[in-house]
């Protein structure tokens, strides 16, 4: 698959490089490291599988994978995958505006997140800001709902 047009935010290839390098990160974010094991875990496939795409991601310039040592992210990754995690952290909290529940969420932010544009994006970001500046704005559009 070939890199998407800067009009979407994903520039990695795909939507599993897109989940690894969102793992990867949030690993290091939360223990410092990122293994295969746990991002394994992390994703539900197998250890073989991961090891497979962190070798891919190595050869784009995305991670540093070495055999039996945890895997750090290029610049060049470690941009994408802040944007990824930006995207899906933006997605979750405009849906959680309107109380929908955390499942509902979880489930259509997976889907919107690979896929929303840059531009869609911005505009979301700009109603999440009104609708928590203006809580009856924000009422008012709930009832509609």
């Amino acid at each position: 698959m070939t890199a998407k047009t800067s009009k979407n935010l994903r520039t990695s290839g795909s939507v599993a490089m897109d989940d690894y390098l969102e793992q990867i990160l949030l690993l290091i974010e939360d223990k410092g490291y990122a293994r295969p094991v746990d991002v394994s875990k992390n994703l539900g496939i197998s250890q073989a599988s991961v090891t497979n795409m962190l070798q891919k991601l190595d050869t784009e310039g995305l991670v540093v994978h070495k055999k039996y040592q945890s895997t750090i992210l290029t610049e060049k990754g470690h941009t994408i995958a802040n944007a990824i995690v930006m995207r899906h952290q933006m997605l979750t909290k405009f849906l959680r505006l309107f109380k929908l529940d955390e499942e509902t969420i979880y489930r259509d932010v997976e889907g919107m997140e690979h896929h929303v544009s840059k531009d869609t994006l911005n505009v979301i970001t700009s109603l999440i800001s009104e609708l928590e500046e203006d809580p009856e704005l924000l009422e008012r559009v709930k009832a509609r709902i």
